[in-house]
């Protein structure tokens, strides 16, 4: 026995709602791609290539490899550096600060120092390598 199909019996199947599916997925992945930045400081380590003597008028401050903090050749805690830099500032006439890093120190400590030298009062915070400064 055969069937036999008419023609008003087949089915359409409407598209309209998966286009619209479509469309809101696109718009919701463009939004939220929008909010996502990567958070990126770009910090360029001075280069001992361009090595010129410091001025011997500044502060200076050391940070050694293990991230200890020396300023006079004195060992000093990361929290007290900014009471230090103030004491000190005060007497000086050149308020500039001269941060003496090693290239393996990790980025966060010597911007956690460099903060710190700012808010001491430090107009000028300067960073070297110890090639540099010589």
């Amino acid at each position: 026995m055969r069937f036999r199909r008419k023609k008003d019996d087949i089915s359409d199947v409407d598209m309209s709602p998966l286009i619209d599916m479509v469309f809101i997925l696109l718009i919701f992945f463009m939004v939220s791609s929008t909010f996502v930045k990567d958070m990126k400081l770009d910090l360029e380590r001075p280069g001992a290539s361009s090595a010129t003597r410091a001025s011997s008028k500044v502060i200076r401050v050391y940070i050694d490899n293990q991230a200890d903090v020396y300023i006079d050749n004195q060992p000093i805690k990361l929290w007290a550096v900014q009471g230090k830099l103030r004491d000190m500032l005060r007497t000086s006439t050149n308020k500039s600060v001269l941060v003496i890093t090693d290239n393996s120190i990790a980025v966060e400590k010597l911007i956690e120092l460099v903060d710190q030298c700012r808010l001491s009062g430090a107009k000028d915070v300067a960073v070297a390598t110890k090639k540099e400064v010589g």
